[in-house]
């Protein structure tokens, strides 16, 4: 049961990681475009690399503290969405953010409610939050370095192998967590990353999941942590 005293604690602790999260959009990611442009990496290059430090430093920094700060969903729940909101309504009124957003390209609304619902969801079977956390964690740093690794190389965004060899090596370190569940959710979240059929920030939090909920269900003794 969630009491008056687990909001008021959670609020206290959202609102810094919520400013944190507009410093890391606003500020931070800016800073790495504009060092990206002024290294000779062609615009659509930088503004990858502004995309991928907002995976890393933004989401995945809150991710990892929410297992170890947070006692309720909502309040993350509904700071991913005031940011999906956010993120929609400068799109539909064409003011984008160049340093890490592109024009006609939804996928930063896609990881905020993505990243909201897995854990929202993951909490109502999993009351320490790993269940929903790891697959954030999967498309917060695992396509995050995924993204840096081929950015690096190719100066543009292309699914190349070695950008998935790096996704694969941070997720299964991050899956550990789960024991063999997680390294199995690795694995195929990787290989949905690296499909282009449908927006990874989609396939590789909603497939990870349900893999963990099937080990949960069905294989608990699967998921003992290795760490």
């Amino acid at each position: 049961m969630i009491t008056k005293t687990d909001f008021l604690s959670d609020f206290y602790i959202t609102i810094p990681l919520f400013i944190w999260v507009i410093f890391i959009i606003k500020c931070f990611a800016r800073w790495v475009y504009d060092l990206a442009v002024k290294k000779g990496y062609p615009p659509d290059s930088a503004t990858y690399f502004g995309r991928k430090i907002v995976h890393l430093f933004g989401a995945g920094f809150v991710t990892l503290s929410i297992p170890f700060l947070f006692r309720e969903p909502f309040l993350p729940f509904l700071s991913a969405l005031i940011l999906a909101i956010y993120t929609w309504l400068l799109r539909k009124r064409e003011r984008v953010f160049q340093w890490f957003q592109v024009k006609n390209d939804f996928k930063v609304v896609d990881f905020s409610i993505m990243w909201g619902l897995s854990i929202l969801i993951g909490w109502f079977f999993d009351k320490s939050f790993w269940l929903g956390v790891i697959p954030a964690l999967f498309m917060s740093f695992g396509d995050g370095v995924s993204g840096i690794v081929r950015n690096l190389k190719y100066k543009k965004r292309v699914k190349a192998w070695e950008g998935s060899l790096g996704m694969f090596l941070v997720c299964i370190l991050i899956g550990l967590k789960m024991g063999w569940a997680g390294i199995v959710a690795a694995i195929f979240a990787t290989i949905f990353e690296k499909s282009e059929v449908i927006d990874d920030n989609i396939s590789i939090p909603a497939i990870s999941f349900l893999i963990l909920l099937f080990f949960f269900y069905f294989y608990p003794n699967l998921m003992k942590s290795f760490i």
